[in-house]
């Protein structure tokens, strides 16, 4: 199994008693087969089951037990790229649907969320973008005026006014409203018993191994102890590219992050009304809170493919993350109780991979690569839907795995 996290992970310990589901242990039959348990894969199937769609997830570990448990919970429409440069990268039209597709998602996500039978502290909140330094004023203020000029709720703000709310100062910044916060592990873990309650078959540790289309165009899954789940259709939801598809279609690049949860902190009224608040350097430094007053903070990325397994290694870094946390916050004294890192995949275009296989019929793709596979996952979820009921979407252009925006990275 491909190593995503190390250390100790906070979102786990929130949910006491997880539901335990079964392995495959007999052959199956089903229309939707969902090779991955994860954020993505659940929300498929979810989507899927509520569809009224026959629906299969199978996952070699535990349910939540990946990238999700190692998620930060941040939901935003703003992505890694920014708006005015995605519009540079793929034309208005294009960028302003992917956006508003983004902002979409977010609503959807609190209104899944006011369904499910746990609460997942879904919380509406606004983000705080600042401009790391005053050379990244210009691309901050042309930032604004695409996302003010067409309709997102934003606010400027310069210096002066943020120093006068928050005890640090940075050069500018965008305040970006409809965005939230979530307990990533909680709602998956939600959502997936949804699915189950809706007709949702979910197996976990069941390892597939295998999987061929046969001569009458079944799609054949075999597993690690040799049972078949057949399916007409089958979706990859792994987190990370699947070896059927390496170095062929997908141009992406598997990266590793940290993050940490302090201890609940004594007073966090300095942070106003609790945004989530980012940065315009690359790779950035992010900060939200937690309902039981925990701050929780990510970041110092790294080109490489694999979690630090060295617990000093790991400390070096996330002790740079807590130092962080106290130069915006000084007054804070809550101590670093949890850190882990973890891998995550980036697009060289900075969009996810959502689609059917342009070579393979009937299997399709939910790499939801980026820092808002959340997000992501609510877009996947309703244009796989579609492409299997035979029906469009009005992104699925933006995203399918061999789109021309591919070409020149």
């Amino acid at each position: 199994m491909k190593d995503l996290h190390n250390g100790r992970l906070y979102w786990p310990e929130t949910l006491e008693d997880p539901h335990i589901y079964p392995s495959l242990t007999s052959n199956k039959a089903t229309t939707v087969a969902i090779i991955g348990g994860g954020m993505s894969g659940c929300i498929c199937g979810y989507v899927l089951a509520q569809s009224g769609i026959d629906v299969c997830i199978v996952e070699r570990g535990d349910i939540a037990g990946g990238s999700t448990s190692a998620n930060t919970g941040l939901l935003q429409f703003s992505n890694d790229i920014m708006l005015s440069e995605l519009i540079e990268q793929i034309g208005e039209q294009d960028a302003l649907l992917f956006y508003r597709a983004c902002r979409d998602a977010v609503v959807q996500i609190g209104e899944i969320a006011a369904r499910l039978e746990i609460d997942v502290a879904f919380i509406p909140r606004s983000s705080l973008y600042y401009a790391s330094t005053e050379q990244d004023i210009p691309k901050l203020q042309k930032e604004y005026e695409a996302l003010r000029s067409n309709g997102f709720d934003v606010e400027y703000w310069d210096a002066d006014e943020i120093g006068a709310r928050y005890p640090f100062r940075k050069p500018a910044a965008i305040i970006t409203r409809g965005d939230a916060e979530i307990n990533p592990y909680r709602f998956v873990r939600a959502i997936t018993a949804a699915a189950a309650e809706q007709g949702a078959a979910i197996y976990e540790h069941t390892d597939v191994v295998t999987h061929v289309t046969t001569e009458k165009g079944k799609q054949h899954i075999t597993t690690s102890t040799g049972h078949v789940l057949e399916a007409e259709h089958v979706i990859y939801a792994i987190g990370y590219e699947p070896e059927e598809l390496r170095g062929q279609l997908v141009k992406a690049n598997m990266n590793r992050t940290y993050a940490i949860a302090t201890e609940p902190q004594h007073d966090l009224s300095p942070w106003k009304e609790n945004m989530m608040i980012w940065e315009t350097a690359r790779p950035y430094f992010y900060m939200r809170t937690t309902p039981d007053g925990r701050v929780l903070a990510g970041g110092q990325d790294e080109e490489l493919s694999e979690p630090v397994h060295s617990e000093s290694e790991r400390r070096k870094r996330t002790d740079k993350l807590h130092h962080r946390i106290k130069e915006h916050f000084p007054m804070f004294t809550g101590k670093l109780e949890y850190d882990w890192t973890a891998v995550f995949g980036e697009s060289r275009d900075n969009l996810p991979f959502i689609g059917e296989d342009p070579k393979w019929p009937n299997v399709y793709y939910c790499l939801v690569y980026g820092g808002n596979g959340t997000v992501y996952s609510i877009i996947a979820s309703q244009l796989l839907r579609n492409l299997i009921c035979g029906e469009d979407h009005p992104i699925r252009h933006i995203l399918r795995l061999d789109r021309p925006s591919l070409q020149n990275v």
